[in-house]
């Protein structure tokens, strides 16, 4: 009767874990039961009295009542706590909840570090697309330059001739099955088609 009320003040003055854990040494994911966690990160929690504390206030609130009887007070060890039924399932809510927000810390550094490896890997996507294309882009400029060259050259050689191949290359271009044209018999785009004379 006179330990018991000084047990329940000082266990009930402060949370659940002050009564628990006796000092402020940080919890390493696998002590809290995070393993597959990263072990670098780290969930802390202040303890600003701890439980060693606490049983030396009940036994100082306790032992000059117990003295009265000629007993003498040595030692108070927390073996379980106990809560009543009605705030039971209160302790236990609140328990999940520092839990489910621990994880959803882990959760929430989760997600940013894949958008983090996402806007990487978008970005040396882009990089590398530019590069490509840069690439494509001259290697065609090159390539359009040489066929220039050859066609400059061929025109000098023979400029008919010329003239021919590129007009096969205009209607293979302008030109398909669905392709209808008005022209007039005398159009320089038909003279090929109507023969070929030197």
């Amino acid at each position: 009767d006179i330990i018991d009320p000084a047990v329940r003040n000082f266990i009930t003055s402060y949370s659940l874990i002050e009564a628990v854990r006796k000092s402020n040494k940080e919890l390493g994911i696998d002590e809290i039961g995070l393993e597959d966690t990263k072990k670098d990160q780290r969930a802390s929690y202040s303890i600003t009295f701890g439980r060693e504390k606490i049983t030396q206030g009940i036994m100082k609130q306790a032992q000059p009542k117990l003295a009265q009887f000629g007993i003498e007070l040595v030692d108070v060890k927390v073996k379980r706590i106990n809560y009543v039924e009605s705030v039971r399932k209160s302790v236990y809510d609140r328990m999940i909840a520092e839990r489910n927000q621990i994880a959803e810390k882990f959760r929430s550094e989760g997600r940013g570090e894949a958008r983090k490896i996402i806007g990487e890997k978008e970005r040396d996507l882009k990089q590398i697309t530019s590069q490509a294309y840069k690439v494509a882009q001259e290697i065609k400029g090159k390539a359009d330059a040489e066929a220039t060259k050859i066609y400059a050259q061929a025109y000098g050689i023979d400029p008919e001739f010329y003239s021919f191949t590129r007009t096969l290359e205009i209607y293979n271009e302008a030109l398909d099955e669905k392709s209808s044209l008005v022209l007039s018999t005398d159009s320089e785009f038909l003279k090929y088609m109507k023969g070929y004379s030197k």
